[in-house]
């Protein structure tokens, strides 16, 4: 069940229909790309939102608030760029990338307060456990690097059909998360990995070779690539 306010925002009611989203052509202008807001983080809302190219992002103390961008972020494997610095610290740094082995860890590495946004974090302790059930379902996963067997950077995401959408990263030593995305690229044509959803721009992204589309051609390509497939994944 939905209801539109007067302003235009869907709210979505909690414990409610997991498919009640409305078509990505409703979200708004400003702020950019603002779909609907309330409803839960169940799995099978999650499970809902990220094929229809929808994703969660909120602040505490905010009600949740659901995002479909337009344009839309993305890193085709192919395009992925591997500078010459990155590829010796993949050879030299003594890195070792392992694949959900610390989910909560990378999870909470990510939550940690950061000065780039403005030392609060989005990723809330519901947010931490939504995504952890997830993980535990086989959808949301971790690309971890270690060091001297410590976790020093990485990322996690949902995987869905051919699509990894991711959600955060993190470095703890210089190159680290670069080191692990670098890592699932150079598997993309093993596991079958069309495109990695990168949701916002960002200079570290798009340093990598992520580049904006039209939200209308991700779409269509994440349907291509069976996001909609509730199949578990497993590296």
């Amino acid at each position: 069940m939905t209801r539109r306010p007067q302003r235009g925002l869907v709210w979505l009611e909690p414990g409610g229909d997991p498919q009640a989203f409305p078509a990505a052509e409703y979200a708004l202008d400003e702020p950019a790309g603002l779909l609907a807001a309330g409803g839960d983080l169940r799995p099978e809302r999650l499970l809902a939102a990220y094929p229809r190219g929808i994703f969660p992002w909120y602040s505490p103390g905010q009600p949740i608030l659901w995002w479909c961008p337009d344009p839309r972020e993305v890193l085709f494997p192919a395009e992925f760029r591997r500078s010459r610095s990155l590829a010796k610290r993949e050879r030299n740094a003594g890195f070792e990338v392992r694949y959900d082995s610390a989910f909560e860890q990378v999870i909470d590495a990510c939550a940690a307060p950061r000065e780039i946004d403005g030392g609060g974090t989005w990723i809330t302790t519901e947010m931490r456990e939504a995504y952890g059930f997830l993980h535990t379902l086989g959808y949301a996963h971790s690309v971890e690097t270690w060091h001297e067997d410590q976790l020093v950077g990485g990322f996690y995401g949902l995987w869905l059909g051919d699509v990894f959408f991711g959600e955060s990263m993190f470095s703890r030593e210089p190159d680290a998360s670069k080191v692990a995305l670098s890592t699932l690229v150079r598997r993309s044509t093993e596991l079958n990995l069309q495109l990695i959803d990168c949701q916002m721009p960002s200079r570290h992204l798009s340093s990598l070779g992520s580049r904006p589309i039209p939200r209308s051609e991700f779409l269509g390509l994440i349907a291509s690539a069976g996001a909609f497939r509730q199949n578990p994944r497993s590296f």
